[in-house]
């Protein structure tokens, strides 16, 4: 069942077909398959057969750390044109 609140398919159960690595060497996907006989790749992480999700999209941990990050980032790009 796809689980992503906000998958096109949320709340259908689709047949897999298979499973297969991700490109990029990081989780699982499932190839399913949808009307029309067409096949989908959804990540393990947006089905039931993945974690639980959380229970907010982003906890304010993240939220503070990504801010610091940008604002690393910010910084350098403030300085980069400058000449030494």
């Amino acid at each position: 069942m796809v689980t992503h609140p906000f998958h096109p398919w949320h709340g259908r159960r689709l047949r897999v077909l298979y499973s297969r690595r991700r490109w990029s060497g990081e989780g699982v996907e499932y190839v399913c398959e949808v009307e029309d006989a067409r096949r989908v790749a959804i990540r393990q992480e947006w089905t039931d057969r993945g974690p639980e999700p959380a229970a907010e999209r982003l906890s304010a941990e993240s939220l503070t750390a990504l801010r610091n990050v940008i604002e690393v980032l910010g910084s350098r790009c403030d300085g980069a044109g400058e000449a030494e």
